[in-house]
């Protein structure tokens, strides 16, 4: 009787242990549940993304080297009669130049063209035929100069050349930049920090962090005339024919950000 009892006190024992072990069991499985719906409740999910801006820099500035260049000809039935025509147009040419200020080292004659005329003729029965009209000789001058003034009154006045007898056709100055490639590098630093200001600005109003640098696309470079209303190139614009100009580029940058979607 007494053996009979001892079991089944042994057996409530070991239910009721279970029981305990259980309940333990279930209660952290139910902490830990809780938790992670708390957690999901919270934040659904950190998703990782990227910011695209342009970033945008330009800077006027004046040209430092123009380049400028006329065409002068002579035309004679006798090629030694035209060559000396020339040669004597040359002188005047340089003289003009040297006086308005130009260095002689930066005056540059290229070598003659010899070109033989004909002129076209029909006779009484309709039958085309050419004559020998004489020879035309041409002669390019181009100046490079750093002395934008002189060169800029020296185009201006070279006309004044035809007045003595010179057949004389002059184009217009270009305008270039010595210091090209260091303005270049100087937008560029300037336009990827434009990029990553607006990048931060996104980042901060949405809520979000910012990370590294991804990826960077770099612009085409744009020289156009200072307050003009001149249309960029897709493969650039280059403007010689303004003096003061303005240097456009952009660089395109895409920035990791962190974003926590709440639900």
């Amino acid at each position: 009787m007494v053996y009979s009892l001892l079991r089944k006190h042994k057996k409530l024992v070991m239910k009721s242990s279970s029981a305990v072990i259980i309940s333990i069991i279930m209660g952290v499985v139910l902490l830990l549940g809780t938790w992670i719906l708390g957690t999901a409740y919270r934040y659904k999910f950190k998703s990782t993304q990227t910011i695209t801006v342009n970033g945008n820099a330009k800077k006027d500035f004046e040209s430092d080297l123009v380049k400028w260049s006329a065409t002068f000809s002579r035309k004679n039935y006798e090629l030694s009669a035209a060559s000396a025509q020339l040669a004597t147009d040359r002188d005047l040419v340089r003289d003009f130049l040297v006086q308005q200020g130009v260095k002689a080292d930066e005056i540059r004659f290229e070598a003659v063209n010899i070109a033989k005329d004909f002129e076209y003729h029909t006779d009484g029965k309709g039958n085309g035929y050419n004559t020998f009209s004489g020879y035309t000789l041409s002669q390019a001058v181009s100046v490079e100069s750093k002395d934008l003034n002189k060169v800029d009154n020296a185009s201006r006045e070279i006309s004044t050349l035809i007045s003595k007898g010179i057949e004389l056709s002059s184009s217009t100055p270009n305008y270039y930049y010595s210091k090209l490639e260091d303005l270049k590098l100087e937008l560029i630093s300037q336009a990827s920090k434009n990029a990553h200001q607006r990048a931060e600005n996104i980042a901060k109003e949405s809520n979000a962090g910012l990370g590294n640098l991804v990826k960077a696309d770099l612009g085409i470079f744009q020289i156009t005339g200072q307050n003009d209303n001149e249309e960029y190139s897709s493969g650039g614009a280059f403007n010689t024919a303004s003096r003061k100009k303005t240097a456009n580029i952009t660089v395109k940058a895409s920035f990791l950000s962190n974003l926590w979607k709440i639900i």
